[in-house]
């Protein structure tokens, strides 16, 4: 594939305007979600740079192709950081290319943290972009408080460069925890562990993580991270010890939420799906995956709203046609309010599925309206999300 590589906003726009093609919009080129009927591609990986960054308000700005790493860096100097502390999804999906801002942006990444502080989309303050016609427009500002008219901005957040390409974003930080400490509590069951995250919830003690993994023995373990400053973590984990050790045994560990953000143990699944739905209703899909004759592994996250589940080699061989559970999962996540996203898949690879939950006609409408607006010629990742 032809990749065109601009270095400035003229150059997109030109670039833009006068494509006689789709195009294929790419950031690092390390989330490759979806299927884009594109030929042609286009990267904003040389557009970047910090353009400004004010520590005492908190606000940054860069340019769509500036490397995460690049600005975690500069914000480490200030002992400031990320909040919404995005997945890195090069050890899942087996990429090779650089994390960008304009493409977690773009696709709204956010870790375990959103349950305390919110997604990508509640920390991006304007955004500049290029839309499908070559034009350069601005929607936002640079400070916590815009009066700006249509919100453009949480449009474009999570719209996977489907309705104009990111050039430019402005950003909230916030200052780094002074510590964090991590509990993990051993239950039994999926109803004990949702259980228990329910409490950690109602609870008054801010906790900046919640979620499960599975132990060497085949139970739930629970994990619930709370930071802040010393003493007021310390006080914290004492008060979550005495109210959840009815849950199961309860131990203080070295902090294991870089790899449940990035899902480090899952790079060798052939199939994997993100969920998302009330935590209420996450009970109800497990017990409708886990009576069909087909093992899935999971792993939740945010109290149950954030369900990964994946299907390894040796299972996948149960699945005698994958693209069917793909379908029964979407279909169970409509009937539940909630929705999947197909995140990977070796057996999938060849097939026009939808890797993005269906949308009901209404809402479809409403999404082919905007795109139309937006990109007229419907050339920015056509067959990405629809």
């Amino acid at each position: 594939m032809e990749i065109h590589h601009p270095q400035n906003v003229a150059e997109l726009c030109d670039i833009i305007a006068a494509a006689p093609q789709p195009l294929s919009v790419l950031g690092g080129g390390t989330r490759p979600i979806g299927q884009s009927s594109a030929r042609c591609g286009l990267s904003t990986d040389l557009m970047s740079g910090i353009v400004t960054y004010e520590p005492g308000a908190m606000t940054l700005v860069a340019k769509s192709g500036t490397s995460v790493a690049e600005i975690e860096a500069a914000l480490d100097l200030e002992n400031q950081c990320l909040a919404f502390e995005p997945m890195d999804h090069r050890d899942l999906l087996g990429t090779q290319g650089i994390p960008t801002l304009g493409g977690i942006i773009a696709a709204n990444v956010s870790g375990p943290r959103r349950i305390q502080v919110g997604a990508a989309r509640d920390f991006t303050l304007g955004v500049s972009f290029v839309d499908g016609a070559g034009q350069l427009l601005k929607n936002g500002g640079r400070v916590m408080k815009n009066v700006t008219g249509y919100d453009l901005v949480k449009l474009l957040v999570g719209s996977w460069g489907t309705l104009g390409v990111l050039t430019e974003v402005s950003l909230k930080v916030l200052p780094k925890a002074e510590t964090e400490s991590t509990l993990r509590i051993a239950t039994q069951g999926w109803e004990k562990a949702v259980e228990c995250m329910s409490a950690v919830l109602r609870t008054p003690y801010d906790v900046s993580g919640v979620g499960t993994v599975l132990n060497v023995n085949g139970g739930k373990d629970v994990m619930i991270r709370i930071e802040g400053f010393v003493a007021s973590v310390r006080y914290r984990v004492s008060q979550l010890t005495q109210r959840l050790v009815h849950f199961g045994d309860i131990t203080e560990i070295e902090s294991p939420w870089h790899e449940m953000r990035n899902l480090t143990a899952w790079k060798s699944m052939d199939t994997v799906w993100r969920v998302s739905l009330r935590p209420t209703n996450s009970l109800k899909l497990l017990k409708v995956l886990e009576a069909s004759d087909i093992k899935l592994q999971y792993q939740m996250d945010w109290g149950g709203g954030l369900i990964w589940l994946g299907l390894d080699d040796e299972n996948k061989q149960r699945a005698e046609n994958t693209a069917t559970l793909h379908a029964i999962i979407q279909e169970q996540l409509t009937a539940l309010g909630g929705h999947a996203t197909l995140m990977k898949s070796a057996s999938l690879t060849d097939m026009l599925v939808p890797s993005f939950q269906p949308q009901t006609p209404t809402l479809n409408k409403l999404m082919v309206d905007l795109r139309h607006k937006f990109d007229p010629r419907g050339i920015l990742n056509p067959g990405r999300m629809y």
